[in-house]
């Protein structure tokens, strides 16, 4: 098997925050120390396959994914006993060693084990938009997706989705020694803004999921004017989005826009669209809890079982199959943020046992003679 801890160290301190090119050599080079030969698709998707012989592989198919791309600045790699420090730790090259490590020490008795780890999932999941359709996933034969990310080693069967768009307002240039001949389009832009605040209260909005809460409308950017003496003809509003069952990106993009019109002022100035993108948005998905993926995992575990807050490819997965986040690290703790922050960390002792627990829900399942 595979040692996570050892790979983890190596991986923490090889920067992946710009180009992905030295942790791809990296988890490439593990991979083939250990006897497992990886392709690296046309994405950059590493890719890896174990799977039992003759009629035994059309048992059922587990995925294991993670990304190796992490977000800027890297910050080096640090060691303070049990914990270490740097960027990636916890998002997601804790996880990535975790299932690394699981992954080497299972030799499928039915069915088939992919290792699938992206290259950009932290920008444009350009990545997993094409590994999907190339993994063959089919809920009916049992499949499986177990998706790595910190989540302090619980079982995450549901998620918000993330959409994103920018709302443009039209007004009409003039002099701003003359302000009343012209409309300014900043002026405009605060009723619009206040008018936001009641579209998910509107009688056919969407309510409250039972587990991932209320959706949230959020303005993050305004932008507009050109000069500092003119009356400006543009402003826009960047929103983001963060959605639950069953609203989707066009969905929201519609019933958006259809509030706008009875709500704005200058409804024919005022217009939203989706930020125009190569891949699809992560939409909001949920895998039953009774669901023998969550069950087992929890099981393995002993963890809960709950959403995770933040948007993840999870998402492209649950659309072709049960699909659950897990993995060592936590987003946030008590101090505050730890993942995409200067302190993130991971407890080394986690690690080592979500490379148990994955283990032992993998042996279950490629194991079992029941689907």
């Amino acid at each position: 098997m595979i040692d996570p801890l050892e790979f983890l160290e190596h991986a923490v301190r090889t920067p992946s925050h710009d180009d992905v090119g030295a942790m791809r050599a990296l988890l490439c080079e593990t991979l083939r120390e250990a006897g497992i030969e990886p392709t690296v698709d046309d994405a950059g998707n590493v890719i890896a396959t174990r799977e039992a012989s003759g009629d035994a592989t059309d048992g059922p198919h587990v995925v294991l994914n993670t990304h190796l791309d992490t977000v800027s600045p890297h910050v080096p790699a640090e060691r303070d006993g049990a914990i270490l420090h740097g960027r990636g730790a916890c998002d997601a090259k804790g996880p990535l060693a975790a299932m690394l490590a699981a992954f080497s020490s299972i030799e499928p008795d039915r069915g088939r084990l992919t290792l699938a780890v992206t290259p950009d999932e932290e920008t444009r999941s350009i990545g997993a938009a094409a590994l999907v359709p190339s993994l063959d996933l089919d809920p009916e034969r049992g499949d499986w997706v177990i998706v790595g990310e910190p989540t302090g080693l619980d079982v995450c069967n549901a998620a918000k989705g993330r959409f994103e768009g920018r709302i443009t307002i039209a007004g009409e240039r003039a002099h701003a020694a003359e302000p009343h001949t012209g409309q300014n389009a900043i002026t405009m832009a605060a009723p619009v803004i206040d008018a936001l605040s009641g579209f998910d209260d509107r009688p056919e909005g969407l309510a409250a999921h039972p587990d991932l809460g209320a959706p949230t409308l959020t303005p993050t950017i305004v932008d507009g004017g050109d000069a500092t003496n003119q009356v400006p003809a543009e402003c826009a509003i960047v929103l983001d989005r963060r959605s639950v069952p069953p609203e989707t990106a066009t969905g929201f993009e519609t019933a958006l826009n259809e509030y706008l019109t009875q709500h704005a002022p200058a409804p024919d100035a005022v217009s939203f669209a989706l930020t125009e993108r190569e891949t699809p948005f992560l939409e909001a998905f949920e895998t039953s809890d009774e669901n023998r993926v969550v069950s087992v995992l929890q099981e393995a575990s002993g963890g809960a079982v709950r959403p995770f807050t933040a948007a993840t490819e999870a998402s492209y997965f649950a659309r072709e199959a049960p699909t659950v986040v897990f993995g060592p690290g936590d987003l946030a703790d008590e101090s505050g943020p730890v993942a995409h922050a200067d302190r993130e960390y991971v407890r080394l002792p986690d690690v080592k046992r979500a490379a148990t627990i994955l283990g032992d829900a993998l042996a279950e399942r490629l194991r079992e003679t029941d689907v």
